[in-house]
């Protein structure tokens, strides 16, 4: 019983004298060598979007970058007050909402720069009038309607909370299972701080299983250096099958993991499916350099030597060097 209260006396004396000098810190971010922006909305890029809505008997457009999804099954469009179109949702209750594709995008850009409340912005899009009795953009290759469930108004905002009706999306933007593929449909994106419209990038893997299948790596960009390749090949035709196996595989184990291998793309003669030409772009003469010493390259190498009849490697000048491929593997 004595040890006991000694010790609690103990524990209140260490508390009693503990002086705020004692107390953890926080770390100051500055330490962490990052710059404090102050109260700055970061999440972008966002999904461009054409809000399409009917307002006094007559259909309006109006492009619209900030949207978003609250859980998975409501969708926020949040639209300055001063907007024509804010009228005609709020008596209807019902919008869509049309992704914007690069050939889409001037008019998409038109229909914001200009007011519905001096400029008849109903035949800029050619349209239908969807299932749910909204006006649907056909150039648009995905397609929403909505039905507004809750208005919650910030200053200077209406923030449409809505419901999906109806989801439309053109068959070219389909995968081979019916679902949504975005690396063909590829929506423009809206940055808010420079005010640009960006495109969307590869896939770099597969959510929560980034292990299992990984994805495209970042790119490093072209250098002065930069190689620009033409690699044609023909192959003993007795080997071609097993060849076509070899460099499909290093072509796609280097696109993945390799920064500066920023395309390979092989294809065969129709007619004679054993000349083979790859065009390979290197971002630096370091790139490939390191490229030609990867285990996966020395193993397609040493593989392949018996099964090659003739190589010839020409290396080409770009007549517009602004002008890049993107590999995209799925």
């Amino acid at each position: 019983m004595k040890k006991l209260s000694w010790l609690i006396l103990s524990v209140a004396f260490c508390s009693c004298g503990a002086t705020e000098k004692d107390e953890p810190k926080h770390l100051n971010t500055m330490e962490m060598g990052k710059l404090n922006l102050g109260n700055l909305p970061v999440l972008y890029p966002k999904p461009l979007t054409v809000i399409g809505a009917e307002v006094d008997g007559k259909v309006n457009w109006l492009v619209v970058g900030h949207t978003g999804i609250i859980g998975h099954d409501r969708i926020l469009v949040s639209m300055s007050k001063s907007h024509h179109t804010n009228q005609g949702i709020r008596k209807s209750g019902k919008l869509s909402i049309n992704l914007v594709s690069r050939d889409m995008l001037p008019k998409a850009d038109y229909v914001g720069s200009v007011s519905g409340t001096s400029v008849d912005k109903s035949k800029v899009f050619e349209y239908h009038w969807g299932e749910n009795g909204t006006p649907v953009i056909d150039a648009s290759p995905l397609s929403m309607e909505c039905n507004v469930v809750d208005i919650y108004e910030t200053e200077g905002f209406d923030n449409f909370i809505c419901s999906v009706a109806n989801t439309y999306a053109a068959p070219d933007v389909l995968d081979s299972d019916g679902k949504l593929d975005y690396t063909r449909l590829k929506p423009v994106l809206f940055e808010f701080p420079t005010y640009s419209y960006i495109a969307t990038g590869e896939i770099i893997g597969k959510c929560l299983n980034l292990d299992k299948q990984p994805g495209m790596c970042a790119k490093e960009p072209m250098t002065a250096d930069g190689i620009v390749r033409l690699s044609k090949i023909e192959v003993h035709p007795q080997y071609l099958d097993e060849y076509m196996k070899y460099a499909t595989k290093v072509g796609e184990i280097s696109l993945r993991t390799e920064p500066g291998v920023l395309t390979m793309y092989a294809v065969s003669e129709k007619e004679n499916p054993c000349k083979i030409t790859i065009l390979e772009t290197y971002a630096s003469r370091k790139a490939y350099e390191k490229h030609i010493a990867s285990e996966h390259f020395q193993k397609y190498k040493q593989g392949t030597l018996h099964m090659v009849r003739t190589l010839v490697l020409s290396d080409q000048t770009p007549l517009n060097p602004v002008n890049r491929i993107n590999n995209f593997i799925q």
